[in-house]
């Protein structure tokens, strides 16, 4: 038998049988709202691994696509998982999950116009066909809304996959990874291409390793212990006592009651607090650090012979005791006291950008016991700001927190729950004010439980443990549980991405970044760093000078 244009040869015992490109690989078994089942042909399957056309030879795999005829349209559906028929030995039962609907061209019968949702659902015996590339084009190709293109739809060749930016960033993001997967070049990727969609944006984003400082020298502004100049009176009072308090328990809560009335009044005593109705320990005064001291000191000297002076003494030994610790200078030196907020505003939030869009606040050389509360005075500045300007032309700001666990802890107790209470405020409400969120992390199960539920778009790389992958299953729509499947299995640089930032769930292989705009995040070679050899001397005298002057 002769082979026919545009199909294929298969046999089943000693008849030959000839199978369109365009024929159908099985029917609807049942229908059940998004998620129903079909019935596929395996000796089908089996003709159509060999086309030529990936999507094709794809075709009945676990989280490739089929479409089916309804009316004037064609359903979209993603195959989740696979069974054999007990009672049909060449049978595959599978399980799929409907993304939508595209409309027929009348000549060639392929899928254009494609829309999420179904408004039509088939009924069982309806004939299921595969999906060819020129149908993903479709599928995945950009709407004329603002997007960014990151990547190739697998298992295609050439379909471009797109970021709808507005709905991505208008209902936060995460991006989930575990450790060797490429999460740090992919956060790169997509900021890149966000910076370079909206020169004029206003993105913050806090590295907790300085790998990012050298992926946008370009494009961005770079701060740490050597130009942050973040001046302490930007505390609030909760802050203030993660750093100044030290004592636990009931002690605690006498200590904080006295640094409370002692702040209140190191702040009204500058000429600021004058103009204002009312001034509160939260209220953004500048004020000295030794007339707090001094404050502190005064209170102490009033109190009776039987009265415990221990906390005054906490306080004003652990404040005089910052003061003159040469790591904390960034933060509590004397250069700090002018009222510089604007400046400081203006320099970490990018107003204006001037074509750098993004500040990169590398905390990697702070003292670790002081890191959660220089991310919560950022984080909480970000969205105050936001809630103080609602009458002013909108800025709307991205807050980017790299090792997201580490300031959303899913423990609710310990230091650092400033930070987790104004990042947990930012995800439910940020939103309404113009603050958007984004979440990078490679443990997902150890943030705090509902805050990956507010991100509206999931980007999920390769997650090794099994609690990760389904604290993250959890979090995401319905439709996407048959990508889930596949992201124990994921190559580096790939990811599963659904939500509002994309049209449907797809698996991506990201594009590849430019040399100059990848973060200093590579993995070290042991084996030639090991053949290395000769100056070490130099290299530990350097090396402890800076360790001794605590600075790089």
């Amino acid at each position: 038998m002769t082979h026919m244009p545009g199909a294929h040869q298969f046999s089943t015992g000693e008849t030959v049988h000839v199978l369109p490109a365009s024929a159908a690989i099985g029917m609807v078994f049942q229908i059940a709202g998004s998620s129903s089942k079909v019935m596929i042909d395996a000796a089908r399957l089996h003709v159509l691994a060999q086309d030529s056309d990936p999507c094709i030879a794809m075709a009945g795999q676990v989280g490739s696509q089929v479409k089916m005829r309804v009316g004037g349209s064609w359903l979209i559906a993603s195959i989740r998982a696979m069974t054999m028929d007990a009672q049909n030995p060449a049978g595959i039962i599978a399980d799929i999950d409907f993304l939508g609907e595209g409309d027929e061209e009348k000549l060639t019968g392929r899928i254009f116009r494609f829309r999420r949702g179904v408004t039509r659902y088939p009924t069982p015996g309806t004939e299921i066909h595969p999906v060819s590339s020129h149908d993903m084009n479709q599928i995945y190709a950009a709407d004329d809304r603002a997007h960014v293109q990151i990547g190739t739809v697998y298992p295609t060749a050439d379909t471009r996959a797109a970021l709808y930016v507005d709905s991505m960033l208008g209902k936060h993001f995460a991006l989930l990874g575990s450790t060797g997967t490429g999460k740090s070049t992919s956060a790169a990727l997509i900021l890149h291409r966000i910076c370079d969609l909206s020169p004029q944006g206003h993105i913050v984003m806090i590295d907790p390793h300085g790998e990012y400082g050298a992926a946008f020298a370009q494009n961005g502004a770079v701060y740490d212990i050597n130009n942050l100049a973040l001046p302490y009176w930007l505390m609030n009072f909760e802050e203030h006592c993660e750093v100044f308090v030290t004592s636990e328990g009931s002690e605690r809560t006498v200590d904080c009651d006295i640094l409370a009335k002692c702040l209140l009044a190191a702040r009204s005593k500058n000429r600021l607090a004058e103009s204002i109705g009312r001034l509160t320990v939260d209220s953004p005064i500048p004020y000295l650090l030794s007339d707090l001291t001094n404050i502190l000191q005064n209170e102490m000297g009033k109190l009776d012979k039987g009265t415990n002076s221990l906390p005054y003494m906490r306080l004003k030994t652990k404040i005089d005791e910052i003061k003159a610790d040469p790591r904390y200078s960034f933060m509590f030196s004397g250069m700090l006291v002018a009222d510089s907020m604007q400046q400081f505003i203006a320099k970490i939030f990018r107003l204006p950008a001037g074509g750098k869009p993004i500040s990169i606040i590398d905390v990697s050389a702070m003292p670790s016991e002081i890191t959660s509360t220089v991310v919560s005075v950022l984080s909480r500045l970000v969205f105050d700001y936001a809630i103080w300007a609602r009458d002013e032309p909108q800025r709307p700001i991205l807050l980017v927190c790299e090792e997201a666990h580490r300031y959303i802890p899913s423990t609710t107790s310990g230091a650092g729950q400033a930070v987790r209470k104004i990042l947990e405020r930012i995800a439910k409400e940020g939103r309404k004010y113009g603050v958007s969120l984004g979440l990078i992390t490679q443990r997902p199960s150890d943030l705090a439980e509902g805050v990956l539920s507010q991100c509206g778009t999931i980007i999920s790389m390769r997650l090794n443990n099994d609690r990760d992958q389904a604290f993250v299953k959890a979090a995401m729509p319905e439709g996407a549980r048959g990508f889930l499947d596949s992201i124990p299995a994921l190559r580096n640089r790939e990811a599963i991405i659904c939500g509002e930032g994309v049209a449907v769930p797809i698996r991506v292989s990201l594009d590849n970044l430019e040399e100059s705009r990848r973060p200093a995040s590579s993995d070290p070679s042991f084996t030639e760093l090991w053949r290395q050899s000769g100056g070490e001397n130099d290299i530990l005298d350097r090396t402890i000078t800076r360790w001794r002057n605590q600075g790089r």
